[in-house]
Order: C-alpha cells, then sequence, then structure tokens
C-alpha cells in the first residue's frame, strides 16, 4: 500500500480529525469536489442538472455503523420518503445503502427487514436498492442480507471489492442468483492477509473478475457494473465485451459525482450507459478520506478546487 493511501485511510479512522473537518469551513468546501451539498435537496437538484446529458443517478446517504435500532428507523424513514422524492421529480435513479446504517450491528433480522422495505419500495416507484460493501469484517453477513433481498426483489444489486482474495468465490457463490454486481477496488484498510496491498495486483484482479462478469452477461447470469475511474481499464473491458459481442446496455459503468466527466461524457456519446453517485449527507468525513485514498492524485484536483 502506498504511504499516501495509508495516511489518507488512517486519516478516515480518526474521531479527532472527524471532529475537526465537519467544523471546518475550508475542509467542507474541498467537498464539494466530490458531492453537491449536505442536504437531499443540493443531492437532487444537482441529480436533476446532470440527467440532462442522458446519465442515470445513484444516490447515498452518508453515514455508517449506527449504535441503536432508532436510528436505524431513522435511515429507512429517510430512504421511504427518498424514493418518493425520485418519482415526484422524475428522476431515473436508484439508491444505495450501508448495511451498518440500517443496524446490520444491533440486529440482522432487523437489517433485513429494513432492506426489503426500501427494496419494495424502490420497485413501487420503477427504482432500484443497491447493497454496498463495506469492510471486510461485515462481507459474510452482507452476503447473506443480499441472497434474501435479492431472491425476492430481482433488481436489488450488491458491491464487491477486487481487492479482497475471497471476491472471486463470492461472486460464483452469487451465480444462481443471476447478481446484479457493482464491482469496486476497494477503500477499507485491510490487512495483508485479506486483501491486496498492491495497486497493481488488485488492478489485474479487477479485470479478471470484470472479464468473468461480462462473459457470464452474455448468458444472463449477472448484469456487471464497473464501478471505478481506472479508464485505461474501463477502455479494455469496453474493449472486451465488443469482442465477446456483448451488446452495449448489458452492463453499465458507474461513477462519482465530479469526477471524470470528460470520460463520463465521451462513454456516454460511444452508447455506453453511465450512471453517476451522488452522496449526501453531514457524515461525509469517512467517506471523503476513503474516496481521496481510493487515487491520492484526487488530492491535487481538491487542492485545485479549493485555492483555485
Amino acid at each position: 500500500m502506498s504511504i499516501g493511501r495509508s495516511i489518507l485511510l488512517a486519516a478516515a479512522q480518526s474521531d479527532a480529525l472527524n471532529r475537526f473537518a465537519l467544523k471546518s469551513r475550508v475542509v467542507k468546501r474541498a467537498t464539494k469536489a466530490f458531492m453537491p451539498g449536505e442536504r437531499p435537496e443540493d443531492a437532487l437538484d444537482a441529480g436533476a442538472r446532470l440527467v440532462k446529458d442522458g446519465r442515470t443517478l445513484l444516490y447515498t446517504k452518508l453515514g455508517e455503523a449506527i449504535t441503536a435500532l432508532t436510528e436505524a428507523d431513522a435511515v429507512r424513514d429517510h430512504y421511504l420518503g427518498f424514493f418518493d422524492q425520485l418519482k415526484a421529480r422524475g428522476l431515473p435513479a436508484h439508491v444505495s445503502i450501508k448495511p451498518t446504517q440500517l443496524g446490520l450491528d444491533q440486529s440482522e433480522a432487523k437489517c433485513l427487514e429494513h432492506c426489503l422495505a426500501l427494496a419494495a419500495k424502490a420497485e413501487s416507484v420503477g427504482s432500484a436498492l443497491w447493497i454496498d460493501m463495506e469492510d471486510s469484517t461485515y462481507v459474510d453477513r452482507t452476503l447473506a442480507l443480499y441472497e434474501q433481498v435479492k431472491a425476492r426483489h430481482p433488481t436489488t444489486g450488491l458491491a464487491l471489492q477486487a481487492y479482497l482474495f475471497r471476491t472471486p468465490k463470492d461472486l460464483e457463490r452469487l451465480r444462481p442468483l443471476k447478481p446484479v454486481i457493482r464491482l469496486v477496488k476497494g477503500a477499507y484498510a485491510e490487512p495483508a492477509a485479506v486483501a491486496f496491498p498492491k495497486k497493481s495486483d488488485t488492478d489485474a484482479a479487477y479485470e479478471a473478475i470484470s472479464r468473468t462478469m461480462l462473459d457470464w452477461a452474455k448468458t444472463g447470469e449477472c448484469t456487471p457494473i464497473l464501478g471505478t475511474h481506472d479508464i485505461a481499464l474501463i477502455d479494455r473491458l469496453v474493449a472486451y465485451a465488443a469482442q465477446i459481442g456483448l451488446p452495449k446496455g448489458k452492463y453499465e459503468i458507474h461513477m462519482l459525482y465530479g469526477i471524470r466527466e470528460r470520460e463520463q461524457a465521451r462513454y456516454r456519446a460511444q452508447g455506453e450507459s453511465v450512471a453517476t453517485l451522488v452522496s449526501y449527507g453531514s457524515a461525509w468525513f469517512r467517506w471523503y478520506m476513503r474516496r481521496l485514498a481510493e487515487r491520492p492524485a484526487n488530492v491535487l484536483f481538491v487542492a485545485k478546487s479549493i485555492f483555485g
């Protein structure tokens, strides 16, 4: 792992830095590079502008690891109302949740109940629910959660992380479900016993797993989502999809709000399906540090956004 990535991931775990950042106007200004604002209205307004150029959207309210089930109830209620706002505005958008926001640590049964309620709501308004993957200690519980929700709500998606050694086997486990998978590289500080410490190894794993998903997509066994900003990697995978005769629209490309906008536009112009992830909420610091750690060069990008 690079020194820059290690520092940023360590910062994400710092309670003191978290408290400081949430009060700092300068740091809040820096987040504008990756999120339009803390309020859901900020995210919805930004999304309404973005969809004019043909992209779709994915929304997430930042926050994780709540401490009481009453907080999970509040997150569920927030998203139920958010789906209504998506419908009222006519936005082509899905919602992505973190299981620990919905009480996974406190009650797996309650978390499942909340996810089922949100997946049903998503279907009722023509949307879909996504389940994010958190650090490696949550993988088994999240897979079990996804299997139960996907069995009842087929459009439900799941994020998997390429840097975990176990991911190819996890994908094979899900294959009978015809999973909808957004593959990301991974953004948590993981021990070398469970995840690739070298970026080059993660990149190779990402490409191999993605090719498997694209192969399965030809037979309808998987809906692959390329969730990365690695343009060279995406270009190779798009070329591979064409090589095996997989039509455009059978896979998607997902990128963050404000990142690689030119490339997002290029892919749309090429007829690719592109969705932009728009985040909002006040609990942004840990997420923000992990986004920088995914590509430490983004630190320069953020500095330019602050200082002009």
